[in-house]
């Protein structure tokens, strides 16, 4: 504890070190102060562009993904769309990331994807060259502001739009400060810090990836060239060398956030966004003087031939074209690749057999990365994902309670000889099981949606409120399972045929075929009418056992055959097994009902992790 507040007061110290070092700069130069202003503003702006288009996809986003990933020309026309919108070509790469994490889209619909936000991430720089230096934009942003606030009084949507139209003038502003920051320093000559040849271009190589890992957007770090370079800050080539730096920076940002969070296809695609952006620079720094005199020379021809800003535009563009020519024949064998290099784990046999085994490690959740929670529809499917590992795993459990196989499942046997003989060898705690393998995925999957932004959308609100009590009854299945546990575990090892030990064998082989028969629910795609008449089915044959079996145990009692301690007891675990088959059903009830899971196999319709326990 000592050693977690020292460091938590270490980085509050440095923080605050930072901070007061930051505010003494702004103090000694007003320049610098206008140029981080600038910067400020600029990324603040593009949070806030984020959030809007968020929001205004609401559930559509899902729906959109789907068809514009279907083939790789409509996933690089996707890249390059979102990258404009959002300006952030890393922003668009981490969304991938959340994506392809969840299983909303293919690798190689993210590969095209990520392509085309390479592609582009040269739209920003256009608008600002063509723009020119002397362009002021603050007219316009001054009335995107005015209407970007008036319209966050009007509703969900309108405020959605108003951050859309708050983010478009702060950017505006920012781009302003920049430019403003840049040319009040002066006759500074960023070229004086400079070597010659190979190693001051690749100085000026590594200073542009130090930005673009610093701010977190190559958007920025090329609005920041762009202005240093229409001030005569920065030379034409060294501008170049600073935008190859930016693509190196953009990957290395998105690869440490896109492994740190995700799941091992995020990871595939973090390491390809890096293979992708380090080979081109490699290719575009070795062409480097052809590119810089085709770029020259192309503006001329075009006649802007003496404009720097338009040349930093063109080869952005033209060595980020270059990147997508050279892989777009070779996506098949780069997906091939990174699943050799990043094969998918595999699912362990996670439920040990005996309680002797005190080294089991607990269950962890698999599908709740941090990655999972840049969007509410990633973060939707990943809650999916898991309630059907938590509905596997819980299946299992109620399985060991019973001590059954899994298999016993698909043909519930009246010869009780498999199950005696089990009980001899192992004797399994239910809630040591419940203990190790539901209750932190259980806690984890609790603290991954109090993590998400609640939505807006009334649909997708009630399948966060059907996930959590389809968690909530997948436990309490587990717990009353565990209480059944207690009494077969003393009765059914029983060496002599008794009449508590035949009616424990009658209370089990109805579990197992209602257990059976909710599994098939779980995993049926009939007709809603049809499914609904099979569900009914199971509630009348557990009514009518319920009402059978408390006959069957009053006769017992008039008989002598059952003393009343056995029949008391027999009559609760009869309410243990009808709570737990209730709160399975209403777990296929929710799984049904909810949009998310529709479109995924029904909750705990999946195989077993372990066939034949």
């Amino acid at each position: 504890m000592l050693a977690a507040a020292y460091s938590t007061y270490s980085k509050h110290s440095l923080i605050a070190l930072a901070a007061g070092a930051l505010a003494w700069s702004f103090w000694f130069s007003p320049g610098w102060l206008t140029l981080c202003a600038g910067l400020a503003l600029f990324l603040f702006g593009m949070q806030q562009l984020e959030q809007g288009l968020k929001s205004l996809a609401g559930g559509r986003l899902q729906t959109l993904l789907a068809a514009s990933t279907a083939t790789p020309g409509k996933g690089l026309l996707f890249g390059c769309v979102a990258t404009f919108l959002l300006q952030s070509s890393t922003l668009v790469s981490l969304l991938t990331i959340a994506f392809l994490s969840t299983g909303l889209i293919t690798l190689a619909g993210s590969l095209a994807v990520l392509f085309g936000a390479n592609l582009g991430a040269t739209s920003g720089i256009w608008l600002l060259a063509m723009a020119g230096q002397n362009l002021s934009m603050a007219p316009l942003a001054m009335p995107l502001l005015v209407f970007g606030v008036l319209l966050g009084f009007s509703g969900a949507r309108g405020a959605a739009i108003g951050r859309l139209l708050l983010g478009i003038g702060l950017i505006f502003l920012g781009i302003d400060e920049i430019k403003q920051g840049f040319t009040s320093f002066g006759d500074m000559d960023l070229q004086r810090y400079s070597a010659d040849g190979l190693q001051g271009a690749l100085l000026f190589v590594a200073v542009g990836a130090l930005i673009t890992v610093v701010v977190q957007s190559s958007h920025a770090t090329l609005m920041l060239t762009l202005a240093a370079l229409g001030s005569g800050q920065l030379e034409l080539q060294q501008s170049l060398c600073i935008a190859i730096g930016s693509n190196v920076g953009s990957s290395v940002s998105t690869a440490v956030m896109g492994m740190i969070g995700s799941s091992r296809s995020g990871q595939r695609l973090a390491i390809a966004h890096v293979v992708f952006n380090c080979s081109t620079a490699v290719v575009s720094f070795a062409l480097l003087s052809p590119l810089s005199w085709l770029v020259v020379q192309a503006t001329g021809w075009f006649g802007a031939g003496s404009n720097l800003l338009i040349q930093l535009a063109l080869f952005h563009t033209l060595f980020n074209v270059l990147g997508v020519l050279l892989f777009w024949p070779w996506q098949p064998q780069l997906a091939a690749a990174l699943t050799r290099w990043l094969p998918d784990k595999a699912e362990p046999a996670v439920l040990i057999a005996t309680q002797t085994e005190q080294a089991a490690e607990a269950t962890q959740a698999r599908y709740l990365q941090t990655s999972a929670l840049q969007t509410t529809e990633s973060a939707a499917r990943a809650v999916a994902q898991e309630l059907q590992h938590m509905g596997r795993l819980s299946l299992e459990v109620i399985c060991h309670a019973l001590y059954c196989p899994l298999a016993m499942l698909e043909d519930p046997p009246r010869d009780d000889a498999q199950l005696r003989a089990r009980v001899e060898l192992q004797r399994v705690d239910a809630d040591r099981l419940y203990q190790l393998h539901i209750k932190g995925v259980y806690a984890q999957l609790l603290a991954f949606m109090g993590k998400v932004d609640l939505p807006v959308d009334p649909a997708q609100q009630q399948f966060w409120h059907d996930s959590q009590v389809a968690a909530f009854q997948m436990v309490d299945a587990v717990k009353n399972a565990h209480r059944l546990q207690r009494n077969m575990h003393r009765y059914l090892p029983e060496p002599t045929e008794s009449a508590a030990r035949r009616s424990y064998i009658e209370l089990r082989h109805h579990v197992l075929l209602a257990l059976r028969d909710v599994r098939a629910l779980g995993r049926s795609d009939a007709p809603d009418t049809e499914w609904a008449a099979q569900l009914q089915a199971l509630d009348d044959r557990n009514q009518n056992f319920a009402d059978q079996f408390r006959q069957h145990l009053f006769a017992g009692i008039r008989s002598g055959a059952l003393p009343g301690l056995v029949a008391s007891s027999l009559m609760n675990d009869l309410g243990f097994a009808q709570r737990m088959l209730a709160s399975l059903r209403q777990v296929l009830l929710l799984g049904e009902g909810h949009a998310v899971a529709r479109q995924m196999e029904v909750l705990m319709g999946e195989a077993p992790l372990i066939e034949g326990l």
